[in-house]
């Protein structure tokens, strides 16, 4: 059987199609929304696996046929649709092969983002909003979908921490190199004379885990109430709707209280650990190839500083790739193909030279 991993994720699309016709799960709001998130994801790469399948019976057919048939007529038609089958087979083969060369990210459609507000004070605070204005604009212009999930903000309207998740056709595997510190060069407005400062931000990107993928046993969660608080110590509302989830086994605290739902919170804050949960595991496979790479661009690692962002220049510096482009006005107004473009390549070139072996079904 060609491409195991792959054929995995056919059979997973398969089952995840039985449910959506279970009425369990069609009358289960939030788990038919977990199984369509995921069936999403899966269905372009699942779909050219099955066509993929379905050629062999299809090319054996025509090749009988040219081979039997004794009508000239017949026996071309049966050739040239011979010939097509094969021809067409072989575009798949080599889609599906820059499929496995892409890794899990392509099959991804949604990820939660985290963007922290590092050194520099109120500086990197604003820097930290203008990240996540960014990355909201280029969502908008890719039609995906975001949600916030956990928001800290600060003085001057920057943030201290925001949490949102992402869902969207390609959406994590566009930005799945975003993780690591995010330097900036410019003049806070608050600077008398005029001198550039650096501040810093860290960004986080986190495949969104399904319950599949990450199994949370209930008796390995410590789960905490309390009163939401807002900037000061100001109460947001006088229930214990805030709801802080404590992993036993890793030691990973999530908290959540944007909304008046206790239910609703956790559920946001299980999303999230969930999903740092998947991360803690893919980093030990990210760090066992890293070895093998020269230079890897989605190590993942959120100190490892990856970018410059120097406004008096106009300039943005993804020291990954040795990309430098002078266009970071248009960059802060969420226009990010290039980047990601040069990024997606980059990677594509490095599991070329190093592939990863693909896992056995």
């Amino acid at each position: 059987m060609m491409f195991p991993a792959l054929q995995s994720k056919l059979a997973r699309f398969e089952e995840l199609e039985r449910q959506l016709e279970d009425p369990a799960v069609l009358t289960d709001s939030y788990r038919l929304q977990q199984v369509q998130r995921e069936y999403g994801g899966l269905a372009k790469v699942a779909l050219k696996v099955r066509e993929f399948n379905n050629f062999d019976d299809e090319i054996a057919i025509a090749r009988q046929m040219a081979d039997e048939e004794t009508d000239p007529d017949t026996k071309a038609y049966a050739q040239t649709e011979y010939e097509q089958l094969a021809a067409r087979k072989q575009v798949l083969q080599n889609e599906l092969e820059d499929i496995v060369l892409a890794g899990d990210a392509l099959t991804r459609g949604s990820l939660i983002m985290e963007i922290r507000a590092g050194t520099g004070g109120e500086e990197a605070a604003l820097f930290a909003r203008d990240l996540w204005d960014m990355y909201q604009r280029y969502a908008a212009k890719q039609n995906w979908k975001t949600e916030v999930l956990e928001f800290s903000d600060a003085e001057m309207g920057g943030i201290r921490e925001v949490v949102f998740s992402i869902t969207g056709d390609g959406a994590y595997r566009q930005l799945q190199f975003e993780s690591g510190g995010h330097r900036v060069q410019r003049v806070p407005a608050t600077e008398t004379q005029g001198r550039v400062h650096t501040s810093l931000a860290t960004v986080a990107v986190l495949p969104e885990a399904t319950e599949v993928e990450i199994d949370i046993k209930d008796e390995d969660l410590q789960i905490d109430t309390m009163r939401a608080g807002g900037p000061g110590g100001q109460k947001v509302n006088k229930t214990e709707s805030a709801i802080r989830i404590t992993h036993l086994p890793t030691g990973l605290v999530v908290k959540c209280q944007d909304e008046k739902s206790q239910h609703k919170n956790k559920a946001r804050a299980l999303r999230v650990l969930r999903s740092r949960l998947l991360e803690l595991r893919t980093q030990e496979a990210h760090d066992a190839r890293a070895s093998q790479r020269k230079l890897q661009v989605g190590s993942g690692d959120r100190s490892e500083r990856i970018r410059t962002y120097n406004f008096p220049q106009n300039r943005l510096t993804d020291h990954r790739i040795n990309l430098t482009l002078y266009k970071l006005d248009q960059t802060m107004q969420g226009d990010l193909d290039e980047l990601v473009a040069e990024l997606l390549k980059f990677d594509r070139e490095e599991r070329l030279r190093n592939p990863d072996p693909e896992p056995a079904a």
